[in-house]
């Protein structure tokens, strides 16, 4: 039977136990993304330009507030063509909503129920050392 190909993607542990993981290449985006993204997680991508399928997800049936997403959001801005564009525009959405159109490219994805946050690209407070090159399953 054939292993299923890791996933790599930079992982960040924000507090209240919610983690953020960013893909790498478009084959990672599209594995974070499609198959080890939950439903209730949050994605963010951001618009208009290349860069990293970002993930939140936290403890079970917990709701992230805005700061949260926010912090979140800035990750994905930063794992991004966008990096030193200032303010940038990052569009959200709970994972239920991305979707792969078929026979499309890796890393292409659609999307619905999407909210926009403007962010400055950034990475948390000591995220140095949470920043890891792991892979995930």
């Amino acid at each position: 039977m054939k292993r299923p190909t890791p996933i790599r993607a930079f992982t960040y542990a924000l507090p209240g136990g919610w983690t953020v993981r960013a893909g790498r290449s478009d084959a990672d985006n599209d594995r974070l993304s499609i198959k080890a993204a939950e439903p209730d997680d949050w994605w963010f991508h951001v618009r208009g330009m290349p860069g990293s399928h970002v993930i939140l997800h936290g403890p079970p049936a917990a709701e992230a507030d805005k700061e949260t997403l926010r912090v979140a959001a800035a990750i994905a801005a930063y794992h991004s063509k966008a990096r030193e564009g200032g303010v940038v525009a990052v569009s959200c959405t709970r994972a239920r909503f991305v979707t792969k159109p078929r026979g499309a490219k890796s890393g292409t994805v659609e999307i619905r129920k999407e909210s926009v946050v403007k962010v400055r690209p950034a990475l948390p407070a000591g995220a140095a050392a949470a920043t890891n090159a792991g892979e995930l399953p």
